[in-house]
């Protein structure tokens, strides 16, 4: 499910390269979108292209390509305002260029995973702990391996269609990708979702929000808890 931003800046290229036969600006897209920073134009271009529906051609300068436009259902704004009490699942682990497939919970059999808490997608929060509640989760989103949920707190993540009160699944895992979107453990006492980048020595912990700072943390002071495999929305 793309985001309004992701939405409003892929329609905007695509009319761009329509008109004039290129990709637009930096600086174009930013004033089109309304955005404060060309950083935030990154980070949706960043989304939009691993769910596949653009491309950056590295050898040539300002070069977007389009690949797909999004069907009813892909993006928040279109097909109307939402049912009341509809579950969506978005499937995909958000890390690599796969577009978002969306299915109702019960078109398949469900697995309770465990709920761990609250997890900050704002701040790092202190570590979560099994509280004994679960959440049924259909089967299709989860692979091999160990899965659990967390609730998102906070509104770091949400050029990522990632939003305050969304659940997230994550498969266990202690390693990542750079791109990836983890949840990580900070010097043993904080957990934030983020996405990971490898700087080296040290760990990039991204936001999906301009307005919030990517916190840079050594290596050895962070632990991955897990990798981010799909995501509940509920529409109250």
């Amino acid at each position: 499910m793309l985001t309004r931003k992701q939405h409003e800046l892929l329609l905007f290229i695509d009319s761009h390269l329509k008109h004039t036969g290129f990709s637009p600006s930096f600086d174009e897209m930013k004033e089109a979108l309304g955005l404060k920073s060309k950083s935030g134009v990154h980070r949706l271009i960043s989304a939009l292209e691993e769910r596949g529906f653009l491309q950056r051609r590295h050898n040539r300068a300002r070069a977007l390509e389009i690949l797909r436009l999004p069907a009813v259902g892909e993006s928040e704004q279109l097909g109307g305002a939402p049912s009341p009490h509809a579950l969506n699942v978005i499937k995909g682990d958000f890390s690599h260029r796969l577009a978002g497939v969306v299915r109702t919970a019960d078109e398949a059999g469900s697995l309770n995973l465990p709920l761990y808490g609250r997890i900050a997608a704002g701040l790092p929060i202190e570590a979560l702990r099994d509280n004994g509640t679960h959440v049924a989760v259909p089967l299709a989103l989860l692979g091999q391996g160990e899965h659990y949920a967390l609730e998102v707190a906070g509104d770091s993540m949400i050029e990522a269609g990632i939003l305050d009160g969304d659940t997230v699944i994550i498969r266990k895992a202690d390693t990542a990708e750079t791109g990836q979107i983890v949840v990580a453990l900070i010097d043993e006492a904080e957990v934030t979702l983020k996405r990971l980048r490898k700087r080296g020595a040290a760990i990039a912990l991204e936001a999906a929000n301009p307005a919030y700072e990517t916190r840079i943390v050594p290596a050895e002071r962070l632990r991955i808890q897990g990798r981010l495999v799909g995501l509940l929305r509920n529409y109250n």
